[in-house]
């Protein structure tokens, strides 16, 4: 089995099929990845859901199931595979799982979403791996729980446990080395946009010119396209403002005046300019392989995304409220700012109890807890 991309001549957008073992297209996936594709869901979002089923059609392959007698139970054995696809492999000492259990939990979402999706149009029938329930895992029941009207929640029968991992943010010297590793200003200016805006990487390769104000405001904003030529989403179906300072937009224009090719037709701010096709937008490999240099040169393994966490965290620690940094990193729920992007190191810890000390003192004196006490 093998997942092929595709494009449609004279046309830009990307389709993803899942092939069997004699090249032909397996049916009951190729009709959910259209019916992603019906939604609008991002090329890489479609890709990632294809590899996914083509794991699972692999697992069904090797336990000789129909993909329509699947039972929970089955589904089960299909964590368990995925840690260990190769059964032959028999050790008596303890092993590392293949797949992490963030990825493993990936392919449960994609396959139960595709089971939903063949039980609604009649294909299957009996099959449910979700539970629903009223406000799981919820301690607090609010005043007029048993009488308003409350929505059921939809979960996951099955989900393995993720670890809490924090993947770190870049320091100021890091940065630094970063921006000085680049030859190009068009790359030191895609390097400062990610550091100084929080923007996803999706975002700023779908920038237009007519997206950034540099006169007065000082402003970019971000405008959710589905026609971007290099495929580039922004997640987020949201618009919103971003302000940013003089010294971005200094760089931008810098990166205009002396590297944009000024024979092109082009409205995307990040464009190929000394390989590939000239004037047309950068792309997602073209990124990659950036960081790939960086890495080499400076020895600092980053990413899009870090700078990211990395300008998230250094707004909560100069004391943001959570409402802000939620509206300028683009997110529809507060909760996500605060679970996925709240990094606070001891020393910040340390720091803040500091700032309680001193904002305490003269209030409270601790020797008087020690005088009573001995009395």
């Amino acid at each position: 089995m093998k997942v092929q991309k595709g494009r449609f001549p004279d046309s830009h957008r990307t389709v993803w099929m899942v092939l069997d073992d004699d090249y032909l297209p397996i049916q009951p996936i190729q009709k959910y990845l259209r019916y992603l594709e019906s939604l609008e869901r991002s090329p890489n979002t479609i890709e990632s859901y294809a590899r996914n089923l083509k794991l699972f059609w692999e697992f069904l392959q090797d336990s000789q199931l129909d993909w329509k007698q699947v039972t929970i139970e089955k589904l089960s054995e299909f964590i368990h595979w995925l840690r260990n696809p190769d059964p032959r492999v028999v050790s008596l000492q303890p092993q590392a799982a293949k797949r992490s259990e963030k990825t493993i939990n990936h392919a449960l979402t994609t396959v139960c979403s595709f089971y939903e999706f063949q039980e609604r149009i009649g294909e299957t029938e009996g099959f449910d791996p979700y539970r629903y329930q009223f406000q799981p895992g919820k301690k607090y029941k609010p005043f007029l729980q048993g009488i308003a009207k409350t929505k059921e929640t939809k979960t996951r029968l099955l989900k393995v446990k993720e670890p809490h991992k924090f993947p770190g943010c870049l320091t100021a010297e890091q940065i630094k080395q970063l921006v000085d590793g680049c030859k190009r200003i068009r790359d030191k200016f895609l390097i400062c946009i990610l550091y100084e805006t929080g923007m996803r990487i999706g975002e700023a390769l779908g920038l237009r010119h007519e997206d950034i104000y540099s006169s007065g405001e000082n402003e970019i904003h971000i405008v959710p396209r589905l026609d971007n030529y290099n495929g580039a989403r922004a997640k987020s179906k949201a618009e919103r403002t971003i302000h940013v300072s003089q010294d971005l937009m200094r760089l931008y224009s810098d990166y205009l005046i002396e590297e944009y090719p000024e024979d092109i037709d082009s409205d995307y701010v990040f464009v190929n300019i000394w390989e590939g096709e000239v004037g047309t937008p950068m792309n997602y490999p073209a990124v990659d392989s950036l960081f790939r240099r960086l890495h080499k040169k400076t020895g600092i393994k980053a990413s899009p995304h870090l700078f990211r966490h990395t300008h998230a965290t250094e707004l909560i620690r100069a004391g943001w409220d959570m409402t802000h940094v939620q509206k300028r990193l683009g997110h529809a729920d507060i909760q996500t700012t605060i679970n996925t992007y709240v990094h606070l190191l001891d020393e910040d810890l340390k720091q803040a109890y500091q700032e309680f000390l001193q904002h305490r003192k003269g209030k409270v004196d601790a020797r008087e807890f020690s005088a009573d006490s001995s009395n």
